[in-house]
């Protein structure tokens, strides 16, 4: 049963426990479930078929959250701004049940010392924290740096940026993940 689980498992595919979307977490309590049941029962034939129908239902459930972006943020959840301009969005932060110093604290760990340097920070569905700092707060790059000397000229400044589909709530053009 064990080798069968891992199995079905790698078929389902490698995300580690904070990748991991509501639907993939139950399905997962429910295969460790099925699978200690042939042990209580001697059923392996009837717990081996379930497993697979919760993976062939994760592969599909998936499927539909690549497919369209309504059922992607019904079961994932969205993306929400929870700094803006260098200032707290309290309440966005409390969708999430998460207190400013905790807050603070994840900021910290990414080496951020002060929340007026965010211009725009997000919790992600899986908890994670992404920001990007203010022009004056960013370490100046390579790339920048040749255009500054003088080594690369053309390159605008200002490149398009991630945080504004999360605050503006949508892609900038739609995207179809069957052509990624």
């Amino acid at each position: 049963m064990v080798i069968t689980g891992m199995v079905l498992l790698r078929i389902a595919g490698r995300k580690s426990i904070s990748q991991m979307s509501v639907a993939t977490t139950v399905i997962m309590i429910s295969i460790g479930t099925t699978i200690v049941q042939p042990i209580a029962n001697s059923q392996l034939g009837k717990a081996i078929g379930s497993a697979a129908i919760f993976i062939l239902s994760l592969i599909f459930i998936e499927f539909l959250i690549l497919k369209f972006n309504w059922f992607e943020k019904l079961m994932s959840g969205q993306s929400k701004v929870v700094i803006e301009n260098g200032q707290i969005v309290k309440k966005n932060l409390r969708s999430f049940r998460m207190s400013v110093d905790q807050l603070e604290m994840r900021l910290r760990q990414k080496g951020i010392a002060n929340i007026s340097d965010v211009k725009t920070a997000t919790v992600e569905p899986n908890g994670q924290v992404g920001y990007e700092l203010m022009r004056h707060a960013k370490p100046v790059t390579i790339g920048e740096l040749e255009r500054i000397l003088g080594m690369k000229p053309g390159i605008p400044m200002e490149q398009s940026s991630l945080f504004r589909e999360v605050s503006k709530n949508h892609h900038p053009s739609p995207i179809d993940p069957t052509l990624q």
